[in-house]
């Protein structure tokens, strides 16, 4: 059986979670069946992957179009024979195809017309809950919610990463049949995001984090993510006001959507700087050991989200070993256990998809307390540190994501 995953990012070309989960559930899965990658940003030497540019005669066309025009090449890869590289391949076309973010979706849609095979669509977010997408696309926010819509609507099934955006789907697409859309949970490589304990790691780790400027002997509170609405960076920055002068605020963000949230949050760490020492903000995507010795040195991992499916970072954090204070929505409640792994902050959010809560104030006022409680605690917060590693170790393994996902893929195939 040939699978072929579609999707715009893979490595090394990651910068959200969608590209994570890709990864780590194409290497699981080729354990046992053929599994070819097709992805965005050009050529790739690992085998099994195939990487697709946007066509010459688009690179100056709406992001969106020049997207559409990557996707009718994946497409058609999609009905080529490929190499074999595992004893369990076939030399044959793709008999399923599996898309994952809008970006992908409309060669998971072609594909299947095409050649008439099942398409199984992953829904990491929703362009209806993303409306502020317009002002990064323009009209080609019109476009990517259509390619989105048509893929859902036809798609033979349907992944929701947790229970809550299975009840978005529904919601923003009614007309979907509630039986063909599944919850499979996004997993965590559980050897991969581990806190160092040999000596020779722990002092590597020591040296990362004070040439990143940040003061292991300080507790902190530690944000990783991308500059976009719907992070809820700018909540944090005034929420940070409350934190005691000792605790570090490091945060882990780049890649903004826009340059008027680029400027926002700038404007909002640079005031922040004004009022106090210990904020640390490193821009640039860091190697995955780089991050782990940033977590691991961190009193309290926060996720001040105002949407979030499910939010791998925080499954990343946890099996590091940190507790983690993020917003009560979306996804979020599925992974942190509130009082054992972590703090769930309430939040009323507006009915518009923003996402935006009802009293800003309110959230950010609740937010900085959370955050002020979970530091304060040093003991506690190391407590619920160790209850996450044993909650995602127990939960959200890439074994049981990968066999969750072969189930769904049986459901659709003929036979």
């Amino acid at each position: 059986m040939r699978i072929d995953l579609l999707t715009r990012e893979y490595p090394p070309h990651v910068y959200g979670g969608a590209g994570v989960h890709v990864a780590e559930l194409a290497a699981v899965l080729r354990r046992s069946i053929d599994v070819r990658v097709q992805c965005f940003d050009g050529g790739r030497a690992e085998p099994g992957v195939v990487g697709h540019t946007v066509p010459v005669e688009l690179a100056e066309a709406n992001p969106a179009l020049a997207t559409f025009g990557v996707d009718l090449e994946i497409a058609d890869a999609v009905g080529r024979p490929g190499d074999r590289i595992a004893e369990h391949d076939v030399d044959g076309p793709a008999e399923l195809v599996h898309s994952h973010t809008w970006y992908a979706n409309l060669a998971g849609r072609l594909a299947a017309l095409q050649y008439g095979i099942p398409h199984v669509v992953t829904a990491h977010s929703l362009e209806p809950l993303r409306p502020w997408k317009a002002e990064q696309l323009g009209g080609g926010y019109a476009l990517s919610s259509w390619a989105e819509r048509a893929a859902f609507e036809s798609a033979d099934a349907v992944i929701a990463v947790s229970a809550g955006m299975r009840e978005d789907i529904l919601r923003s697409y009614p007309q979907i049949d509630p039986a063909r859309v599944h919850v499979v949970h996004n997993g965590i490589d559980l050897d991969g995001w581990q806190r160092p304990t040999d000596a020779e790691d722990l002092a590597r780790a020591d040296a990362v984090v004070r040439g990143l400027g940040i003061d292991p002997d300080r507790p902190s509170v530690v944000f990783v993510g991308r500059i976009t609405r719907q992070k809820g960076l700018p909540y944090l920055l005034r929420a940070a006001e409350a934190l005691p002068p000792e605790v570090q605020l490091v945060l882990c963000a780049g890649a903004p959507d826009t340059p008027e949230i680029a400027a926002e949050v700038s404007g909002l760490v640079a005031d922040l700087r004004a009022k106090r020492d210990g904020v640390v903000w490193i821009e640039q995507m860091l190697p995955r050991p780089d991050l782990v010795a940033v977590l691991a040195s961190g009193t309290v991992f926060v996720c001040p989200s105002v949407y979030e499916p499910l939010g791998i970072v925080n499954l990343e954090a946890m099996a590091v070993g940190l507790p983690v204070v993020g917003t009560a929505t979306g996804g979020i409640p599925e992974v942190v256990d509130d009082g054992v792994t972590g703090v769930l902050v309430p939040i009323d959010q507006v009915q518009d998809g923003t996402g935006a809560p009802v009293d800003p104030e309110k959230f950010v006022a609740d937010l900085g307390a959370a955050l002020v409680r979970a530091v304060g605690d040093p003991e506690r917060a190391a407590q619920m540190g160790v209850a996450s590693r044993v909650r995602v170790e127990e939960h959200f393994s890439w074994d049981a994501v990968a066999e969750r996902t072969l189930e769904v893929y049986r459901s659709v195939l003929p036979g």
